[in-house]
């Protein structure tokens, strides 16, 4: 009989304040959140690109890919504000 598998538990009021720290530290950066946010859109976009080379490429090459077409879109958003709104920035 194999022993119960023992959790460290984490009290409330701990994961209260880290969440609250994740949050106030959200609001003033915000490059790690787009970062992150880009890595979840690759999960969508690596498989289709994977798909679309009818395993021509292997995965990581279609991440490579995913990525540099995220890259590519962001990139062109950006400049496209850039010369449209330029008092921004």
């Amino acid at each position: 009989m194999k022993p119960p598998h023992i959790r460290p538990t984490i009290p409330i009021s701990q994961l209260s304040e880290a969440i609250t720290e994740i949050w106030c530290q959200w609001r003033k950066q915000k490059l790690p959140l787009y970062l992150f946010l880009a890595m979840c859109f690759n999960l969508v976009v690596a498989p289709v690109v994977y798909a679309a080379t009818s395993e021509q490429l292997s995965k990581s090459q279609a991440w490579g890919v995913g990525l540099l077409g995220l890259v590519t879109v962001g990139l062109s958003i950006y400049l496209f504000f850039v010369m449209f709104v330029p008092e921004k920035f």
